[in-house]
């Protein structure tokens, strides 16, 4: 999952920031409305935290924006305004949610993490790939009926091979769907993750490896 978080305010916008990455969630960050719509044009995203009240481009606007689009980006308003004329209204504009400040931040992983079950593009609950099964929701993943102790980053990496499969993902593609657009494009984080992620899956291997191809889940 890949969310954008627009926020003006710093401080609040980096505590979101390393939460949600902590959830094992690939974030982005714009400051600003004019920043956030440059990055929605460069990269994909599931879900948008989108403060109202913005500088630049006004959330209002950035909102009917993102919803305008045939990407299927699902959009999570946040705002200090929580009368209830003020989420009819951002509901009215697109919004997928509502969420008040100040939140619990639980609630908020959670209201991000439906928001991506929504998105429209058909995918299945639970994930197979030869004797690997993986249920976003439950956040469970096991192997020939294994449970696996899986980091928030090795379980998603771990998703994406399992959505792509049988097709190939490659270290790039990991990076741009597991981290975020500051994961360094020379790193060898993605060779790591993925040596762990082999050693708890265990024998024999399941991951294959394709020298300038990529990483595959369940393949010959």
């Amino acid at each position: 999952m890949r969310v954008l978080v627009v926020e003006d305010a710093l401080a609040l916008a980096e505590v979101l920031v390393e939460g949600l990455r902590d959830q094992g969630i690939a974030v982005d960050v714009a400051h600003d409305g004019l920043e956030a719509a440059a990055k929605l044009d460069l990269n994909g995203y599931d879900v948008v935290v989108l403060d109202r009240d913005l500088p630049g481009i006004h959330g209002d606007i950035l909102c009917q924006m993102i919803t305008g689009r045939d990407d299927g980006t699902m959009v999570l308003m946040l705002t200090a305004a929580d009368s209830p004329g003020d989420r009819v209204s951002g509901l009215g504009l697109g919004a997928d949610d509502y969420l008040a400040k100040p939140f619990h931040f639980p609630e908020l992983v959670l209201r991000i993490r439906a928001l991506a079950r929504r998105r429209p593009v058909a995918r299945p609950r639970v994930l197979r790939a030869a004797d690997v099964t993986l249920d976003p929701l439950r956040r469970a993943a096991a192997r020939d009926g294994r449970p696996l102790e899986l980091s928030p980053k090795e379980f998603a990496v771990l998703t994406a091979l399992l959505r792509a499969a049988p097709g190939f993902l490659s270290a790039e593609e990991l990076l741009e769907q597991v981290w975020d657009e500051h994961a360094d494009p020379f790193t060898n984080t993605v060779a790591v993750t993925i040596a762990r992620l082999r050693r708890k899956l265990g024998d024999p291997p399941v991951i294959t490896t394709t020298p300038t191809v990529g990483y595959r889940i369940g393949g010959a």
